[in-house]
């Protein structure tokens, strides 16, 4: 059913990014807010301010925030304190699997070379097998995931086989350079950076394993309040593409002091990233839902980690829904219908609460068992 459901909602994602650009937009947004991290078009764009100029024609204002990852950009859509933002292939998945209602509004092209599994210069490991056992940082539902995934695949490897130590990429390059891990999944321009000044060892990058698109992605709301100012935003993306396809050099120049890296490192990370906005296509979407499929059994393991428990009043329960009548008195019969609701909606089980004013926990806790089917007390 996961995969079922997540096929469609990206069919819709893909009939709404190829028809956004056609609805009307009757008001003009006040601000646009965009999420950006700390390489990629957008700090170009952020820096030349040409888009600031272009919407202050229609009155539009643009407020830049900066995000340590994809997952962490896709929560600050999905809470509603940014309208676009940009991520690598994976964390939509992740965050359309949790619910999050977005759209896919553009992609740029291929960059399997601007990721990969980084070890230690004095590691002994050879291959993706010799991993097995061993641990490995990541950012959890960031781009590198899915990497790590096909690239176990391939060594004939489960996910479980590794040990995964979730960390952003700050902290995941400290505990590198400490050996308190034996790889890094990580991009660029941190793996550039980890290559230039750790000597780090590329056991594999994504060539032959994944895309590595970078896509961009906006609310619903904004997408269908705002289809113009979305339409000027990805023209000056694909511009700020454009120019820095032909000009590696004067990127480099630019982006460099922004980044805090030295020119051959940011050199380096402006090469291997692909250049050149495009609205979301049939074969990209595809892609995308075979990253669903692959993920699956990892993104269980991941979501379905977190047990979600309810509550039993047992010392009395608040005032009714919809009225202003409070202090509801707690009897059996209605402590049963809450555990048999909790038992229905697929909670992991009941928090029971201690105390002078409470019913014996063990006594209530005894007395529902037998008319509940698998929750836990």
């Amino acid at each position: 059913m996961r995969t079922i459901a997540l096929r469609r909602g990206l069919a819709a994602l893909l009939v709404a990014a190829l028809s956004y650009g056609v609805q009307a937009d009757e008001k003009s947004a006040n601000t646009l807010r965009i999420g950006y991290q700390k390489y990629g078009t957008l700090v170009l764009l952020k820096a030349r301010g040409t888009l600031e100029k272009r919407l202050a024609e229609d009155g539009v204002k643009v407020q830049w925030t900066e995000f340590p990852g994809g997952p962490q950009l896709l929560e600050g859509l999905n809470v509603g304190s940014i309208d676009f933002g940009v991520t690598g292939e994976t964390p939509p998945v992740f965050a359309q699997a949790a619910g999050a209602d977005l759209l896919y509004v553009a992609y740029e092209p291929p960059a399997p070379t601007s990721e990969a599994i980084l070890l230690p210069k004095d590691s002994p490991i050879r291959s993706v097998a010799e991993l097995k056992g061993r641990k490995v940082a990541l950012n959890k539902g960031s781009n590198v995931h899915y990497l790590l995934v096909r690239a176990l695949e391939q060594a004939g490897l489960k996910y479980s086989d590794i040990q995964p130590v979730y960390l952003p990429p700050a902290d995941a390059r400290a505990a590198f350079e400490r050996h308190s891990v034996d790889a890094w999944v990580i991009w660029d321009p941190y793996q550039a950076a980890a290559e230039k000044q750790l000597s780090a060892r590329v056991l594999v990058d994504g060539r032959e394993l994944v895309d590595n698109h970078q896509f961009y992605l906006a609310t619903r709301t904004y997408a269908q309040r705002h289809p113009q100012v979305l339409d000027k935003l990805v023209d000056e993306i694909r511009q700020v593409g454009d120019w820095s396809r032909a000009n590696p050099q004067q990127v480099t120049e630019q982006v460099a002091p922004l980044l805090g890296l030295p020119a051959d490192i940011t050199l380096t990370a402006v090469k291997r990233q692909g250049y050149g906005a495009q609205l979301i296509t049939p074969a990209v979407v595809e892609a995308q839902q075979k990253i669903a499929d692959a993920g699956a059994l990892t993104l269980e393991s991941i979501a379905m980690s977190l047990e979600i428990f309810w509550f039993l009043p047992t010392h009395g329960d608040g005032h009714y829904l919809g009225t202003t009548q409070g202090a509801r008195a707690v009897d059996h019969g209605y402590l049963q219908q809450i555990a048999q609701a909790a038992d229905r909606l697929g909670f992991g089980g009941v928090l029971i609460p201690t105390g002078r004013s409470c019913e014996d926990s063990w006594l209530v806790a005894a007395s529902l068992i037998p008319v509940t089917q698998r929750l836990k007390f």
